[in-house]
């Protein structure tokens, strides 16, 4: 017997549905409807949306096999790319360039049958092989998590893929259908012929919107693929235009310079609440932020001292820190598990205590504080980092704050460049297992460290296929991050943005955790 998940009218006899939600089930049937419903004659599309972007667009991110466990390069691959399965309104894993797919009973075998009709933007069309091509290139934060499961990877026709495990594991659709790139297909022939370097600088994808050109550092340029398989955008033209103030972001959202803009905080985004014509658009997405003591596993360092870290989460004033920043809207998890995430332990509310984080200095030999060197940060977030800094000196650890833009800062972290301490984040999909793999578990892409323990109940949960007893092992995984201090959370965020008057469906808040605008196709433009 077989488990099978599968868009609607695709139903084989001797197959059982993979259990899903009654939203998932609508949300299928609709995507069923847009891909094979004859339509009525309409205008192509129409008109430009332009987006300030709060960071800096990396060409890294147009390739899907490049994708760090950071949900940043989502933003451009929702537009640019098409995955094989990937989370869409109403479900969290929608079948997409698969039509649908079926797991064997002893869950060692996952078969993929790719919808007819697709094709790259240079019109070639989708094939097995492109699939298991974009697996095997994958290099992104779970390459060698994904590596060390499947076993092979066999393309009877092309039509149909076939990844063999070489053991059940319970989180293989999570981790090549959410939480990486690792499902995102790209053209085989094209990349054979360019490169990989070649690829990102005019990457062809099989997604709603084709590229243009591309200025590093100051925009990225799309235009509608009418072909698109699910429905033809509706906006004819894309413009990513790159706007790292936030005052410049909303001069020029105000002035009507651009139509979308991402991250305005604090008084600004006050401001952009009481202009006439503009929308504030909150969306709290499974983003937390969190101190990440990299020096811990050095006997020499003070961070070593699991009092240290105590005092320095202790020293952390979280809600004045939301209110001050995103007027309340984030969450206080105390976790970098996102609380929407399945198998999300809630640990005790984390609690601002000044004078006992000083006491826990002193009993640690540091009474008066100590000289803590650097705290690296993504520069889109220094403000955060100049919060918990000034929070840190009040109870005397003194650090200095480098923040460092976003595509050079989450490479440093991956390739383990930071000492002292980091200010971590991370929107990527997923689950607890995926969340504490990239950050916490031995081998993870930004693991500096970590504890046999741990490590252990990890590699027991991987396998265990009961799903109370995997729960159980993840709640005690975390319980363990708690309370150890292994990092100190700050919130769960929530990204506000703001909309203009031109747009008619903004995108925010459609996808299920996404923090931008998506799907591209489903976004409009108000009617003249």
């Amino acid at each position: 017997m077989v488990q099978r998940r599968e868009s609607a009218g695709t139903m084989s006899p001797g197959r059982q549905i993979m259990s899903f939600t009654r939203r998932d089930a609508l949300a299928l049937a609709a995507g069923a409807l847009a891909a094979g419903s004859a339509r009525p004659a309409v205008a192509g599309p129409q008109g430009q949306l332009t987006w300030g972007v709060h960071v800096s667009l990396a060409p890294t991110w147009f390739d899907p096999a490049e994708t760090s466990g950071v949900i940043t390069p989502f933003m451009l691959l929702y537009a640019l790319q098409d995955a094989l399965l990937k989370p869409m309104p109403g479900t969290t894993v929608a079948p997409s360039l698969a039509e649908s797919w079926t797991a064997s009973k002893d869950q060692l075998i996952y078969d993929f049958v790719l919808r007819k009709g697709p094709t790259f933007h240079n019109g070639d069309p989708v094939t097995a092989e492109d699939v298991k091509f974009s697996f095997t290139r994958y290099r992104g934060a779970s390459r060698d998590l994904l590596a060390s499961h499947v076993e092979s990877i066999e393309t009877p026709d092309p039509q149909h893929v076939r990844f063999r495990l070489k053991e059940p594991w319970p989180d293989f659709l999570t981790f090549y259908g959410q939480a990486t790139g690792a499902a995102w297909i790209v053209p085989k022939k094209y990349v054979e012929k360019v490169g990989s370097d070649g690829y990102v600088k005019a990457p062809v994808g099989a997604g709603p919107y084709k590229f243009v050109s591309f200025k590093p550092g100051v925009e990225l340029v799309l235009e509608a693929f009418e072909g698109y398989w699910r429905k033809p955008p509706s906006v004819k033209r894309l413009v990513f235009r790159v706007i790292p103030d936030e005052a410049t972001r909303l001069a020029a959202l105000s002035r009507g310079e651009v139509d979308i803009v991402y991250s305005v905080r604090g008084e600004l985004a006050e401001e952009l609440r009481r202009t006439k014509g503009l929308a504030l658009k909150p969306v709290v997405i499974p983003a937390p932020f969190w101190l990440s003591f990299v020096d811990q596993w050095d006997q020499k360092s003070p961070w070593h001292d699991e009092r240290v870290r105590k005092a320095a989460s202790l020293a952390i004033d979280r809600d004045g820190i939301n209110q001050a920043l995103t007027l309340g809207f984030s969450k206080i998890t105390g976790s970098l598990v996102p609380a929407s995430f399945d198998m999300y332990w809630q640990p005790p509310a984390p609690v601002h205590d000044p004078a006992k984080a000083k006491q826990l200095l002193a009993e640690a030999g540091h009474r008066g504080g100590f000289n803590a060197g650097e705290l690296f940060c993504d520069s889109s977030y220094s403000n955060v980092g100049e919060a918990v800094l000034n929070n840190l000196a009040e109870v005397g650890i003194r650090v200095s704050l480098r923040p460092i833009e976003r595509a050079a800062f989450l490479k440093g972290w991956a390739d383990k460049k930071y000492r002292n301490v980091i200010q971590g984040a991370s929107g990527a999909f997923g689950n607890a297992a995926t969340r504490l793999a990239a950050f916490i578990v031995g081998g993870g892409a930004y693991v500096y460290g970590s504890y046999p323990d741990i490590d252990a109940l990890f590699k027991e949960q991987a396998a265990e296929l009961d799903g109370k007893r995997r729960g159980e092992l993840l709640t005690k995984i975390q319980q363990l991050v708690h309370e150890r201090t292994i990092v100190a959370p700050i919130w769960q965020l929530a990204f506000l943005n703001g909309v203009g008057p031109r747009v008619g469906e903004s995108g925010f808040g459609l996808i299920t955790d996404f923090p931008y605008t998506a799907p591209y196709e489903d976004i409009t433009l108000k009617a003249a």
